[in-house]
């Protein structure tokens, strides 16, 4: 059983950016084919997209990657200019492809987007590095300074979020319990 997949373009004067929203590409062994007026993609369990671009692009400067909830595929105008549209004939696309919209909802496509991350929970030792990353982002200058000098100053053995206490002396390696810390050399 085949089912579509939701997918949107925008555009600079000198890429294309489409991003089909497929949660695990990898695992589903999607391929993409960029020909200079072309593209397809194929992946398993979805029916394939077929777009017929509206100019010419540049083949070897142009690429796609997959993320954990979608793929992305650049596309390098051999013109620098704005398109129309992604495709010469929508008519024809939109048999072979998936619904097009005439409006770009990016509210709409951030919210779905952030949707499918949110049920992507990483787990364990990337959860914590995940965890570690947002208390940092949102920390102010001192807390930030705190992470900073704790954990370099202790090879990595404290994470300490409290200038006050690592601000004015030098912070000690507390290896966990049970370890040995050694120093290389």
């Amino acid at each position: 059983m085949t089912s579509t997949v939701k997918y949107d373009w925008y555009q600079s004067d000198t890429t294309i950016t489409i991003t089909v929203l497929l949660k695990n590409a990898a695992d589903k062994n999607y391929s993409v084919t960029i020909a200079p007026d072309s593209l397809r993609m194929v992946a398993d369990g979805i029916e394939p997209i077929v777009l017929n671009l509206w100019d010419t692009i540049n083949v070897e400067n142009s690429s796609h990657k997959a993320t954990p909830s979608k793929v992305e595929i650049k596309l390098a105008k051999l013109v620098g200019h704005r398109w129309a549209a992604l495709e010469k004939q929508q008519e024809l696309a939109s048999a072979q492809s998936l619904p097009k919209t005439s409006a770009h909802d990016w509210d709409k496509i951030t919210k779905e987007i952030e949707k499918q991350e949110e049920l992507e929970k990483p787990q364990g030792d990337e959860a914590v590095q995940t965890l570690f990353q947002k208390i940092y982002a949102d920390a102010n200058e001192n807390t930030k300074k705190a992470m900073m000098k704790s954990f370099y100053e202790s090879n990595g053995t404290v994470l300490s979020t409290n200038w006050d206490d690592v601000g004015s002396k030098q912070v000690e390696v507390k290896p966990p319990d049970g370890c040995e810390f050694k120093q290389w050399k």
